[in-house]
């Protein structure tokens, strides 16, 4: 058995690499290292809409039973609702069941700590020594002292009921539309919408089990674009399986992607004097657009590792209040302690209502610079090794030479896939099209 932990929790193809048997192991023994200093613990865990998750919670919430831990169970939420949870419910930890955008055949179990964070690198490592090597934690309760399974009364409504509280406007008189991505926010997005005053617009809110993701969601933009434009909504909200992220439409169709977001909402709490120490936290991914766009409005950018742990890693280290990816992940830090899809949805378009203005105008704050993102397949056990190769690093050295500083090369392998993601910024289009496709197919012929 190899690494466990990857950029996001344990990650696989459910019932193969993702086994109940494994699930069972991640609750006993990841349950009893964040619990065993508590009195009678409890921790919350939700799941997604995949055809896997009961299998995979039901072996899990064993495991967390069996090292003497009630489980408080959320059924369907989103992945930010459980670390909101947490909280809500005084829980000593949370546990969620998703493989997030992915297809529907993997699935994945994320921990949170008792304050709603992700664990440690110490701590993952901790768990992951235990079940590699196939030993078991030296407790075993019997009698009272099992955990039991207690399904929390109506979860969502909680849930619902804190995000209503981070904004101080209706959304009366705006048109808004939705695509579910058939995951988690089926019921949450439409209903949240709708009680703040929205006309809602919704597809992809009927999921079957397998139909997560599959070409909808937010790593499918052109469905929001195209329901945007049929129902003439003021902005698009498209959600991935978990709604940890969050892809935006203006009214005209086009992409407002995360780091515009970061824009929009990073220039708007500055005007109102609430973005902690003038900052907003970004990644190396992060387009250099959004640098040039802060600059401009005397806002400091921090660049973490990509992954949202890393951005939040920044976010407490500095104190900061913003921070978040291209991608859509957006954390909030003054209202929950991941990336929240539906949090950064009503932020967003209490911006357009307070500002009382369009998406398209917000969003013009700033100006992308072109970039290209193109994936390398290659052998999981190769894709740490590009710098390793002097051919690779040869071609890498060439092309940031060519761009002599107003452009860039960034590759780095996938957390979750067999992939390096090959991402090349540069002042023209065409030009870095043809780099990135020339590098990925590099890196493909040296790793495989």
């Amino acid at each position: 058995m190899g690494k466990l932990f990857g950029t996001d929790g344990v990650r696989g193809v459910a019932n193969k690499d993702l086994s109940s048997e494994l699930a069972y192991k991640l609750g006993r023994v990841g349950g009893y290292f964040l619990t065993k200093d508590k009195n009678r613990p409890k921790m919350v865990v939700g799941m997604d809409t995949r055809i896997s998750g009961d299998m995979l919670e039901g072996a899990l919430s064993s495991g967390l039973n069996s090292a003497g831990i009630d489980v408080l169970y959320l059924g369907v939420l989103p992945t930010p609702a459980v670390a909101c949870m947490i909280k809500i419910l005084d829980a000593d930890g949370g546990v969620m069941i998703t493989a997030s955008h992915n297809p529907v055949e993997y699935n994945g179990i994320k921990f949170f700590n008792e304050n709603g964070l992700k664990l440690t690198d110490e701590m993952e490592n901790s768990i992951e020594e235990y079940i590699i090597h196939n030993l078991d934690i030296d407790f075993r309760p019997v009698s009272e002292y099992l955990g039991r399974k207690i399904r929390v009364e109506n979860p969502l409504r909680k849930y619902m009921d804190y995000l209503m509280d981070t904004i101080d406007v209706d959304l009366n008189g705006m048109k808004i539309a939705v695509d579910c991505g058939n995951g988690a926010t089926y019921k949450a997005a439409p209903e949240l919408l709708h009680e703040l005053g929205a006309q809602v617009y919704v597809i992809h809110n009927d999921p079957n089990g397998i139909n997560i993701n599959v070409n909808c969601g937010s790593t499918k933009p052109e469905e929001i674009q195209k329901l945007v434009l049929e129902t003439g909504a003021d902005a698009g909200l498209s959600f991935d399986g978990d709604a940890d992220r969050l892809i935006a439409s203006d009214e005209n169709g086009n992409i407002v992607n995360g780091d515009h977001i970061l824009a929009i909402c990073g220039t708007y709490l500055k005007e109102k004097g609430r973005l902690k120490n003038n900052t907003v936290v970004g990644t190396v991914m992060t387009n250099m657009g959004l640098d040039m766009c802060l600059k401009e409005n005397n806002i400091d950018i921090i660049k973490a590792k990509v992954g949202d742990r890393y951005v939040l890693e920044e976010m407490l280290k500095g104190g900061h209040s913003l921070g978040g990816e291209q991608s859509g992940h957006i954390i909030f830090l003054d209202y929950n302690t991941t990336g929240d899809g539906l949090l950064t949805a009503i932020q967003l378009l209490s911006v357009i209502k307070q500002k009382n203005t369009k998406l398209s105008k917000l969003a013009e704050i700033m100006k992308d610079m072109p970039q290209v993102l193109i994936n390398a397949q290659v052998s999981e056990e190769k894709k740490n090794n590009y710098l390793d190769d002097d051919i690779i690093k040869n071609k890498i050295e060439e092309i940031e030479k060519h761009f002599d500083k107003k452009g860039r090369v960034l590759i780095r392998p996938s957390g979750t896939e067999p992939l390096v993601r090959v991402m090349i910024e540069g002042e023209n289009q065409e030009e870095i099209n043809s780099y990135a496709t020339e590098l990925a197919a590099l890196i493909e012929k040296r790793l495989n």
